[in-house]
Order: C-alpha cells, then structure tokens, then sequence
C-alpha cells in the first residue's frame, strides 16, 4: 500500500493532509486530558485516551512528512520543519496550510516550486 500512495500525489497529499490534522486533533485531546487531569484534578480518562492516540499519530504524522516530502521533493529543511511541526500543539495544521499556499504540495510533474 505505501508504495501506491506515494506514487499518486492525489493520494499522497489526502493522506498528508489527514494526518496533519489527525496529529493535531490527538494533541488537542491530549491537552484537555491533561487540564482534567492535573488542573480541574476530575478524571484521567483523556489523557488514558489521547495518550496512546496522540503517540501513534506523531509517529504517522512523522513517517507521513518523510514520504510526502520524497514524493514531492522537500529539500532536507522542508522535511526537517515538517517533522518538528509535531511538537507544538497544531503546528501540524500550520505547517499544511504553509506547505499548501507555498506550492510544496503541487504536483512535481508541473513544476510548482519543491522547496
């Protein structure tokens, strides 16, 4: 499967884009987890939750911006900041708006600029 997606950029840039924003909506819940846990003192039950999810995503957010960024050119520092994208809470979210507006998620065959 991964050799398909990253050999259609339709595809690729879908996949991109949903876990950039998977990644982003896990590290919300996660941090509203974290606030009923340790500010408000209720419950744990969303950091048990997004926990886990929130680490599976960084870890797909991360293995996604690398074959995005081979898919489409990226040089080192676009995959570089891609990837570091995903520790700040939504960075991810910025990062594909910025990547989108920038032409870095244009298909390579047209010529957009390849960061």
């Amino acid at each position: 499967m991964l050799t398909y997606w990253a050999r259609d950029t339709g595809v690729t840039r879908a996949i991109f884009r949903a876990a950039a924003r998977a990644e982003a909506f896990t590290w919300l819940g996660l941090l509203v987890g974290m606030y009923f846990k340790h500010v408000a003192g209720t419950t744990e039950v969303g950091v048990q939750v997004f926990g886990p999810l929130h680490g599976a995503m960084f870890l797909v957010y991360g293995v996604v911006v690398l074959t995005t960024g081979s898919v489409f050119g990226w040089s080192a520092r676009v995959r570089l900041l891609g990837l570091a994208s995903a520790v700040p809470p939504l960075a991810s979210l910025v990062f594909e708006r910025w990547a989108q507006r920038a032409g870095l998620l244009d298909d390579p065959a047209r010529g957009g600029p390849q960061g």
